[in-house]
């Protein structure tokens, strides 16, 4: 597929995803109106609907979906493994820890994100530390440590869940599923957002030497070292502020980029900014049924990624397994 086709089409997509968000829910609105209210008009309940409930969420949700989707890309470019996720390193462990810690405690909303950041910081510190031997690090040994401390918090979560009072386990169980009602103001995780695309985009002929391997990458000039320090470092941070935002989605950062590069190829100046929209698209599409396929109920944001995410991963690792030569 050409570029600028997938770029139309991915923001097409981006348009629509949120235009349906804010449409869609116990009052049902038409695009008229709500293109009225983002035009500076329409009624006052339909503006308070909109602009303090709907959009906010759903700009959250395309934040999130955003940066799970870079993270992805660049955790794959790190492991040199298409389908590696940005949970792998265990990042998303330590926050949901310091999430259920403060939430253990009786925090209120901010300090439980605050925990969450920490929690993220703390876990990419120890990957990160105990993975160096001899002061440098493989990647195999980072994906090692990485998981054997992914095991480690999974079981501080479960000690958590088993010791939390019965009230608490619910929303805790709901933070961990994904939960975007907890999302706070979406615009610092915008602004983030965009400065990763930004700060990436000079890295785009690295990034993609690097891909195709740490070897070639140094042949060719590439600061393969540092570079990987960078993406590791960028990787696990993006991750964090995602996780802190909605808790725990799954699967969004695995199957947007390996999608993307099925289509435009391994460019990485051209895969980032798509993984972006097309992983923002998927979240706020995938948040918009998780709250109204059984309103009033709400489902976890994370189960509808998990429902989607599932049958694709098959696809492709059986896509990826039929292309090995025999």
């Amino acid at each position: 597929m050409r570029p600028a086709t997938l770029f139309t089409a991915l923001v097409v997509l981006a348009a629509g995803s949120l235009l349906l968000a804010a449409a869609v829910g116990s009052m049902r609105l038409s695009a008229q109106e709500v293109l009225a209210v983002l035009g500076g008009g329409g009624e006052p309940m339909h503006r308070t609907v909109i602009l303090e409930l709907r959009l906010p969420r759903a700009l959250a949700a395309f934040a999130t979906g955003g940066l799970l989707a870079i993270a992805g890309a660049l955790m794959q470019i790190l492991l040199r493994n298409p389908l590696a996720d940005p949970y792998v390193l265990g990042v998303s462990g330590g926050a949901a820890t310091g999430a259920l810690l403060a939430m253990l405690l009786g925090t209120g909303a901010a300090l439980v994100s605050g925990s969450a950041f920490a929690g993220a910081l703390l876990s990419t510190l120890l990957v990160f530390g105990l993975a160096r031997s001899s002061g440098a690090w493989t990647t195999s040994r980072l994906l090692l440590t990485g998981i054997v401390i992914a095991a480690g918090w999974g079981a501080v979560i479960g000690f958590i869940l088993a010791i939390a009072p019965r009230d608490d386990i619910p929303g805790m169980l709901f933070w961990l599923m994904g939960d975007l009602s907890r999302a706070g103001s979406p615009w610092p995780a915008l602004v983030i957002l965009a400065l990763v695309l930004a700060a990436c985009w000079p890295l785009g002929r690295s990034l993609g030497l690097l891909a195709r391997g740490a070897l070639q990458a140094a042949a060719l000039g590439v600061p393969v070292r540092a570079v990987e320090m960078g993406v590791y470092v960028l990787a696990s941070l993006v991750t964090a502020i995602a996780v802190t935002l909605a808790g725990t989605v799954g699967f969004v950062g695995l199957i947007v980029p390996h999608m993307v590069r099925l289509l435009i190829g391994n460019n990485q100046r051209r895969l980032l900014p798509a993984a972006a929209l097309g992983g923002g698209s998927l979240i706020v599409l995938a948040d918009t049924v998780a709250r109204t396929i059984l309103a009033p109920q709400q489902l976890p944001v994370g189960v509808i990624t998990a429902l989607i995410g599932v049958p694709v991963f098959l696809y492709l690792l059986h896509r990826r397994a039929g292309a090995r030569p025999a």
